[in-house]
């Protein structure tokens, strides 16, 4: 029998939190998924939006705030949203990712998702977490300082999200489809776009290019989302300089520069200062590929930078000058200049005392084919595959979060392994070929609490080596070194910084390289890490980490809402 104390306590218990949760400014609205219309792009097809908007809608938030989303499925496919680099404290059932926090949204049914931001601050993103539908489900979240505070840099005069993005003139279910029928690469896309629009030198989208009109002597900040699905992309804007000034939620001490390399998932926040001769110039965007012999859409996307004024401008918009597609190089320098901005009002706290070391080997694999005339792969008698220490993730047919929640078995293992199972020359030329066979399993990484977590993701040369955009959910984390070639556990420790490191969701491990990060294991729940190349994703370079409970109550896992969606 409850005795009528320990109600009453339970009933206060209730109201504080009820009383803590309405404190905090909440924000409603409603995503209606449907296949829309779309005429633009010398081809009329219909397409999956959020609100018949391609991109979608951009959220507006404060740091510290709610936001609740009433997700609607009015399409004809399973459909989940992530709000891409949101940690959701406690919170892991709005996370998004198909499989693995809920089973989709089934076409018909609805989904309210709790989005429960903390410390982010800056430029974050939501997109489609199932199959390929981000490649037109996407949009910008955009997480402003709470009251009383202020950019840590001028007030500028507007600001702008500018979205980066690729289009297919086929159905995105036929590519996918096509793609893992094949056992090879997806087709190439038929162009990059900006804000929905490839830019005027592509004769359908000439009158509907995306323009931005600026004053000369003002300043705009201009907050850059990669939603390419399966390429890092270089940036300029013709004959002006930028000032780059946070990415991933978080600020960055201020560095100017000639471009931006941006990887499929990241975001970047930079200034744009109006202080050229008055004209019109191309902001344009490109790939960078580092795998040799990779198909890609090496199309370049263009938008308009137009001054105000009266003048006759020139008979082209100006043009930049871009890095290479394979300049790996620029990528890397540009990366490393990133630095947290480490002052009074944005300190960085690095984790140093760590408890739990990873090293996590990310690869190109093979499978035989299972009917070697249904390959069309260029490795005859295989088909491509994509691991995480020589395991490649299978998703399973009961979301992960549900399994681990109401303790089903059989979902997933919990054996996946701390270091390579297989320890090679990871960057060597000429690697053989029985090194590529990998296992294909359902298995996670279980994190205790409050553990300290130095993950160093190791690049191969397995077929080919190539970057990889590392993706980590329910958490930022500290980028606190990296470098070409093998990881020496006594020596490149040495090189760290733990001073003024990154704070990131999202970094590409260079190509035949290595990446370490460093993070607290303080948000209980489970939580999806994959590569944000789409192809390598669908290959299987994805795992999931299960962090267990705290003591404390505001230590574990909140309940699930009720209308989370059925398997």
């Amino acid at each position: 029998m409850w005795s009528v104390s320990k109600v009453l306590v339970l009933q206060f218990m209730l109201l504080c939190s009820l009383l803590a949760t309405e404190a905090a400014v909440v924000h409603r609205h409603k995503f209606i998924i449907e296949e829309t219309p779309y005429t633009k792009l010398c081809s009329s097809k219909k397409i999956l939006t959020v609100n018949g908007k391609f991109p979608g809608p951009v959220l507006y938030a404060t740091k510290g705030d709610t936001v609740i989303v009433d997700v609607y499925n009015k399409g004809s496919e399973n459909i989940t949203i992530h709000w891409h680099g949101v940690k959701q404290p406690r919170n892991p059932w709005s996370d998004g990712p198909e499989f693995i926090t809920q089973c989709p949204i089934r076409p018909g049914t609805k989904f309210s998702q709790r989005i429960v931001l903390s410390d982010e601050e800056g430029t974050l993103w939501w997109h489609a977490h199932s199959d390929w539908s981000r490649a037109t489900v996407h949009g910008a979240l955009l997480v402003y300082p709470s009251k009383g505070s202020q950019f840590p840099f001028p007030k500028p005069s507007a600001e702008v999200p500018i979205i980066l993005g690729e289009w297919w003139k086929s159905d995105i279910s036929q590519v996918l489809s096509q793609f893992l029928s094949s056992g090879g690469d997806p087709a190439v896309s038929d162009a990059y776009m900006i804000n929905g629009q490839p830019g005027d030198r592509y004769p359908c989208s000439k009158n509907d290019t995306f323009k931005i009109n600026v004053e000369y002597g003002k300043t705009y900040l201009l907050r850059m989302v990669n939603a390419v699905m399966n390429n890092i992309m270089f940036f300029s804007i013709a004959n002006h300089q930028i000032t780059v000034v946070g990415s991933d939620g978080s600020y960055l001490k201020p560095f100017k520069s000639d471009y931006i390399a941006i990887s499929p998932g990241q975001t970047i926040d930079f200034l744009l200062e109006a202080n050229q001769p008055l004209n019109h110039y191309y902001m344009e965007a490109q790939p960078y590929s580092s795998a040799p012999g990779a198909a890609f859409n090496r199309n370049t996307t263009t938008a308009v930078v137009e001054y105000r004024g009266n003048y006759t401008p020139s008979s082209s918009p100006l043009r930049p000058t871009l890095p290479v597609f394979n300049d790996i190089n620029s990528s890397v320098t540009f990366t490393g200049k990133l630095r947290s901005l480490a002052d009074s009002k944005h300190p960085v706290n690095v984790p140093l005392n760590v408890t739990t070391n990873l090293l996590y080997s990310v690869s190109i694999n093979t499978l035989p084919c299972p009917d070697n005339s249904s390959c069309t792969s260029p490795i005859r008698g295989s088909r491509f595959a994509a691991s995480v220490n020589n395991i490649s993730f299978i998703l399973p047919k009961i979301d992960i979060l549900q399994a681990y929640h109401k303790h089903i078995n059989g979902v997933y293992g919990k054996q996946f392994p701390d270091f390579p199972p297989l320890n090679f020359d990871f960057t060597g030329s000429n690697l053989s070929v029985t090194l590529r066979q990998h296992d294909r399993r359902t298995e996670v990484k279980v994190l205790e609490y409050g553990s300290v977590v130095e993950l160093v993701f190791q690049g191969t040369n397995l077929l080919s080596g190539i970057d990889h955009p590392m993706h980590l959910h329910g958490y930022s984390f500290y980028v606190v070194g990296w470098g070409f070639g093998n990881f020496n556990r006594t020596r490149d420790p040495q090189t760290y910084n733990l001073v003024d490191p990154p704070l990131m969701n999202t970094i590409a491990v260079p190509r035949n390289g290595w990446t370490a990060i460093r993070f607290v294991a303080d948000n209980p729940g489970v939580w999806f890490m994959h590569c944000h190349f789409e192809r390598h994703a669908s290959w299987g370079m994805e795992m999931t980490f299960i962090v267990k409970d705290g003591k404390r109550s505001s230590e574990r896992v909140l309940p699930p809402p009720p209308d989370m969606p059925k398997c």
